[in-house]
């Protein structure tokens, strides 16, 4: 008990606050789409995954985070499980409405992107910490750039445009830190644009277009734009104060679609109004500041990487996520970390935490 007291006591209290608000606020707006639904189960499994995400941080941050600066075996290992998990969703996973994005257990869902995301901060961490004096070599930004490639194509033709984008922010974020030079930065930017360019003509399906076409034109707000139109409405009518819990009439007479998961940041802004909005927005921000506080007071390059890797994660499914939901850019399908349903993503969100935490205590 005295152990585990003074494993606490190392916390970052601040950064796991305001992730457990964060979430709180999530919970909150599931019940109340729970509530215009009738139907109380998405509510209570993430309630679930909620006290089962904050023991798993705890666990983790006893574990220390240097076996994977040391032990390239168990990243491979871990990283090899990943690919295959990924590469099984195309033979197991059931399809739902189009897409094969979980493995169905029980009552369950598994969503390996979220386990992918982690070890994949992980290994790129790993690799450039020890290659920070190297980064100006073009081999290693191919060679770290075939880790992300392999998971991101399995991701993209799941298919599931957000999770691939996410993964290519995250690489590119992570370059960018270990000092590569502009130069290369600049050509790689310029291979993605050729690379979006014939995605586009060849690879996005139907429904995807539809959706960049409707946002860049607004065309048919019964179709293409019937959510983000949903969204503006919502986040609109919400006001300074807001409606109040289970009286926002976009999620309780069914108009905003996905209040739950992509839009539930447009079901906040009703129920809480701006106070709450803003509440929301510095309670992220003080988490990403805490996450990058643990970096710039880290002792070692990997540690370092590893929560700016994570930072970055966070920041881009946040702007992603808020930007669907302001109408300022396509719907993706991105989920908002700690507040959208789902407990693959919240365990794995905590689980990073916790080896924070690990960091914070072994420096």
């Amino acid at each position: 008990m005295n152990f585990l007291t003074a494993q606490l006591q190392k916390f970052d209290w601040s950064m796991v606050v305001s992730a457990v608000l964060i979430s709180l606020f999530g919970i909150a707006a599931i019940f109340s789409s729970s509530y215009a639904k009738g139907d109380f189960l998405n509510f209570e499994k993430q309630a679930v995954f909620f006290i089962v995400g904050i023991l798993l941080m705890i666990a983790a941050s006893f574990v220390d985070y240097r076996m994977f600066r040391h032990n390239s075996y168990l990243i491979l290992v871990l990283y090899g499980i990943c690919i295959l998990l990924l590469a099984g969703l195309h033979f197991f996973a059931p399809d739902i409405r189009g897409t094969k994005g979980w493995y169905k257990i029980g009552f369950l869902s598994l969503d390996p992107i979220e386990p992918t995301k982690i070890i994949l901060i992980v290994l790129l961490a790993k690799y450039f910490s020890m290659r920070h004096v190297e980064m100006y070599k073009i081999r290693h930004i191919i060679f770290s750039g075939l880790y992300v490639f392999f998971p991101a194509i399995l991701i993209f033709i799941k298919p599931d445009l957000g999770g691939t984008m996410v993964l290519v922010l995250l690489w590119l974020g992570m370059l960018l830190v270990s000092g590569i030079k502009i130069k290369h930065f600049l050509i790689i930017l310029l291979c993605f644009a050729i690379a979006a360019g014939i995605g586009w003509q060849f690879f996005l399906k139907d429904y995807q277009k539809d959706r960049v076409i409707s946002f860049v034109f607004p065309y048919d707000p019964l179709g293409g734009s019937w959510s983000q139109t949903q969204a503006k409405i919502a986040v609109g009518s919400g006001g300074i104060f807001g409606k109040g819990l289970m009286r926002d009439s976009q999620v309780q007479y069914g108009f905003l679609p996905e209040p739950h998961t992509d839009f539930i940041f447009s079901a906040i802004a009703e129920e809480w109004g701006l106070v709450g909005m803003s509440v929301l927005f510095l309670l992220y921000i003080n988490l990403i500041w805490r996450i990058l506080k643990t970096a710039l007071d880290s002792d070692s390059n990997f540690s370092r990487l590893f929560a700016t890797g994570f930072a970055i994660v966070l920041i881009s499914q946040f702007f992603i996520n808020i930007g669907m939901n302001l109408s300022m850019l396509p719907v993706v399908g991105i989920y908002l970390p700690f507040v959208s349903y789902g407990g693959s993503g919240l365990l794995g969100n905590f689980l990073a935490l916790g080896i924070l935490q690990s960091i914070r205590a072994k420096r």
